[in-house]
């Protein structure tokens, strides 16, 4: 029967019947094309063309209580939303604003999962995005999650994953998380984590947890970030015992320390995460969590420049950590641990040296440095650590001892021409002379 309607043009049509007052009316001709659109994207295109996004809003806005109008209504919307001519077409009118009053007055579980569906497909969209949290729509979720936090019926938890996912895609690429957080974004997302700290329904807390490491990518969301204390309010979550909650706590407070030596400072000086932080890097029953926090350890040693920090993270008994994470099977990692330790060493050392003897510090270099396999990149951050350590009495003699500067020598003929000029630095560093 759609093919008839198709080639006899009745689209067309019935378009016009959609400026009608006539709520009947309406409502039989929103019908009738949702059938006839349905599955063809070419349809779909050319209502699009002759302005249908303004009717769909109109209707929306001029009947917002007709249940009805209002579920044709949302029905046309979600077959047209993942087209990017009508995502263009819905950012220059107020559909935000109409489909958070429809999220807030959804009073079942159809109605909440239909509007979900448009909304996400609509966060695809960076103007939407921004248009949403203009209207509130972070308030509502909240209030959602809220309502429906610890209920262990399936269609809740269904609308629980999708007000999680929806935060995410609110959050999802750079464009527009600087305006998030000045839209207050920010503190709504810790409100949401502080509620469900103690929910056993991870969901929310993983959501909430993406989002706000995306904001936290930004140099400019840093700087506010550590302002308004969110690295204090995210230990909160400290003391869930959940791997996937911890881990995204882990990720988030390393991109917040990225290049910040402020937060670097704040969290190198806190008792309690280092505690926390010591006890992940010692458990090997989830490795990613181990990862992280090995990181987020060398992370704050990389990007801080206090020397309360070294001895608070020695005193922690986090160092030990830092130089097995050297010998990791991921040379992104052995290269965050040795610069890390060559950071600290540099601002440190004498508070690092019995560490470094009694974890056999200088060996474990050597064994990098000899290793075919070991990355040019390792064997470039090697030498540099070990350009550092030279400044201590002991940690020389080590290095003597145990013949480093044979296979040094041997690497000023490496095929990689940065390994080489180390070498040869690394070299005049050993013998006492001034590097040139």
């Amino acid at each position: 029967m759609t093919k008839p309607c198709i080639e006899a043009d009745l689209v067309l049509t019935l378009i016009p019947l959609l400026e009608s007052t006539d709520q009947e009316m309406l409502l039989h001709a929103g019908r009738a094309i949702g059938r006839i659109c349905y599955d063809n994207r070419d349809l779909q295109e050319e209502l699009v063309k002759v302005g249908v996004i303004t009717s769909l809003v109109r209707i929306l806005t001029d009947y917002a209580e007709s249940e009805p109008l209002v579920h044709v209504d949302l029905l046309a919307l979600y077959n047209l939303a993942d087209l990017d001519t009508a995502k263009e077409a819905l950012s220059k009118t107020k559909v935000a604003e109409q489909l958070v009053k429809q999220l807030r007055r959804a009073e079942n579980h159809e109605r909440l999962e239909i509007v979900f569906e448009v909304l996400q497909a609509l966060a695809e969209n960076d103007a939407l995005k921004v248009q949403l949290v203009e209207a509130g729509v972070q308030d509502v979720l909240s209030e959602i999650l809220l309502r429906l936090q610890g209920s262990s019926q399936a269609e809740d938890t269904c609308i629980v994953k999708a007000a999680s996912d929806l935060i995410v895609s609110l959050l999802l690429g750079d464009g527009n998380c600087a305006r998030m957080v000045q839209l207050g974004l920010l503190h709504q997302l810790l409100d949401l984590l502080q509620k469900h700290v103690e929910s056993e329904d991870i969901s929310v807390q993983h959501a909430a947890l993406s989002a706000l490491r995306n904001l936290a990518i930004p140099v400019v969301n840093k700087v506010q970030m550590l302002e308004e204390g969110v690295a204090e309010r995210i230990q909160e979550l400290l003391k869930s015992e959940m791997p996937p909650v911890q881990f995204k706590l882990l990720e988030t407070l390393r991109m917040l320390a990225d290049g910040q030596a402020d937060a670097a400072e704040i969290l190198g000086q806190d008792p309690m995460l280092l505690n926390r932080l010591i006890q992940w890097c010692n458990a090997d029953d989830h490795t990613g969590v181990h990862g992280e926090a090995n990181r987020l350890l060398a992370s704050i040693l990389r990007h801080n420049r206090s020397q309360e920090v070294v001895k608070a993270i020695q005193e922690a008994q986090g160092v030990k950590h830092l130089i097995s994470m050297t010998t990791s099977e991921h040379a992104a990692m052995q290269n965050e641990a040795l610069n890390a330790l060559a950071i600290a060493s540099a601002i440190d050392l004498e508070t690092l040296e019995e560490s470094f003897k009694e974890s056999q510090l200088v060996q474990s270099l050597h064994k990098l440095l000899q290793d075919d396999n070991t990355s040019p990149e390792v064997k470039y951050n090697s030498m540099g650590l070990l350009c550092s350590l030279l400044n201590s009495g002991d940690l020389r003699q080590e290095i003597e001892e145990d013949k480093i500067k044979e296979t040094l020598e041997q690497l000023c003929s490496h095929s990689n021409a940065n390994v080489v000029k180390e070498a040869v630095t690394t070299l005049q560093v050993l013998r006492g002379e001034t590097p040139h």
